[in-house]
């Protein structure tokens, strides 16, 4: 049996999925007391270290 080309519908369908994906996996990090633990070299982490320095120089 031969392989099938996608119609456009569903490539697109299956691209906007994929990305759906992607960007509920980034974003779930980004929440407090998440299960999944952040990298210490994460540009997040380090935007969040930034801002406590700056909040404690500032109090």
């Amino acid at each position: 049996m031969g392989v099938t080309r996608l119609k456009r519908k569903d490539r697109r369908n299956k691209t906007t999925a994929r990305l759906e994906v992607q960007f509920l996996k980034l974003g779930r990090n980004v929440e407090l007391g998440s299960r999944s633990k952040l990298s210490k070299d994460s540009q997040i982490v380090k935007n969040n270290a930034i801002l406590d320095k700056l909040t404690t120089e500032t109090k």
